[in-house]
């Protein structure tokens, strides 16, 4: 495997040529390697590799197109400069085309060549630096050890320092918007604004112009497009369609859908042009039943978050819980674990057989106090946990707000004590 100081790869089936080439380039002060067989280059390249391949279009064991779509099967954002015949535009075009990044003539120019090559490895060594602090970071930020978790956030890498439109397709509460917001926090694109939108809060054009002038240089999270009226996704597709003819991407859209966009194609809520225009780089995130491995490690991330919150320490979790945590089928997805979580912070436990609080460990006084210590306890809980809006609390512990507010008043709880600034 090519090691991270090579910085050029060089292919081409003439050895003269490719030794003039790489003479310059070392002199220029370049790491290379060169290759006559270009099948053996592939073999050496890795998608992290921070360098570029310079490669000729016109070789018998394997063309310069065969090439390019080999290597962006391994990364699709490596860079590709191509050398074509002179006055062969028509094949240097169709090669950007299928992905390739610039292409030179022959005979090379020096000076050219040199000063593309500074530009697009600076650009590389850029992402690459970008991908290794997603790394390091994203597992921490979206959880979970399942395949579907590990290639969602290899999507999210290679998609965050790419600036392409983003479709995301998922159920209700299994992370969309994390991974959207995500997408925004690891681009280039983070100090810009992000905007969220429903597509049916978007009734006008003005509207959608508002959005866009608001979220310059930034991104939009849009979710259910399919819901915008028709002059409004007219407009978009039109918008979309300007952005990329003139290169300028001035807005980036995230674009979130419950479901297979193609159903609202086919039911005419989605109009195809701007179908095809959102459509060129998606992932779907599956729902929390078929990636059952992420759910211990979500829950107890949870758990130890509103542990933190609360300033308690965290409770033990018995194994049968966890496996009954497992076996559940989980129709709210992630948002529902992450309340089931919160719950079990405050000592209520859901999703066993009869849900209940814990058992107070120590009989440290008479049964009446230690209930009314404990009550309190669990009112005061709720009321951090929920910042003292009190129907949520009501709700979570199932209680009629006025007695809530006859409790509070016995144990003098007032809920403008836990609401956070």
């Amino acid at each position: 495997m090519l090691g991270d100081d090579v910085q050029v790869v060089l292919i081409d089936d003439d050895q003269h040529v490719l030794d003039s080439s790489q003479h310059l380039l070392q002199l220029a002060g370049y790491k290379t390697k060169a290759f006559l067989d270009p099948y053996k280059a592939l073999q050496q390249i890795h998608s992290n590799w921070s360098g570029v391949i310079l490669t000729d279009i016109y070789m018998p064991t394997m063309s310069g197109m065969d090439l390019i779509d080999k290597v962006k099967a391994i990364s699709p954002h490596l860079p590709i400069i191509t050398i074509t015949g002179h006055g062969d535009i028509e094949m240097a075009v169709e090669a950007i085309q299928k992905g390739a990044c610039d292409y030179l003539e022959k005979p090379l120019k020096p000076k050219k060549l040199l000063s593309l090559l500074e530009k697009v490895i600076s650009e590389r060594s850029k992402v690459v630096e970008q991908w290794h602090l997603i790394e390091r970071d994203l597992p921490k930020k979206l959880l979970g050890k399942s395949v579907e978790i590990v290639e969602i956030r290899e999507r999210i890498k290679l998609l965050a320092t790419a600036d392409k439109d983003v479709l995301i397709i998922g159920e209700n509460g299994v992370g969309r918007y994390t991974s959207a917001t995500l997408l925004h926090e690891l681009s280039p694109r983070h100090h810009a604004p992000l905007i969220f939108k429903a597509g049916e809060s978007l009734t006008t054009v003005l509207e959608l112009e508002s959005v866009i002038k608001a979220a310059e240089n930034g991104t939009v999270i849009l979710s259910e497009p399919s819901k915008m009226a028709e002059a409004v996704q007219g407009y978009m597709s039109r918008y979309l369609l300007g952005q990329e003819r003139t290169g300028k991407h001035t807005v980036k859209f995230i674009t979130i859908f419950s479901q297979q966009p193609e159903l609202a194609l086919q039911d005419h809520a989605l109009m195809p042009e701007l179908y095809y225009l959102l459509n060129n780089a998606r992932f779907s995130i599956p729902p929390l039943k078929k990636r059952k491995e992420d759910i211990k490690v979500l829950f107890k991330h949870f758990l130890k978050n509103s542990c933190l919150l609360l300033s308690k320490d965290v409770p033990k979790v018995d194994s049968s819980y966890l496996n009954t945590l497992h076996d559940h089928c989980w129709p709210g997805n992630v948002r529902e674990l992450k309340s089931v979580a919160e719950l079990y912070a405050i000592g209520i436990v859901k999703l066993s057989t009869a849900e209940r609080v814990y058992p107070v460990e120590q009989m440290d006084g008479a049964l009446d106090e230690l209930v009314e210590k404990y009550e309190r306890q669990l009112i005061e809980d709720a009321l951090y946990l929920f910042s003292g809006q009190i129907n949520e609390v009501s709700n979570y512990l199932k209680i009629q707000r006025k007695k809530l507010y006859l409790r509070m008043k016995k144990y003098d709880l007032d809920k403008a004590n836990y609401k956070r600034n």
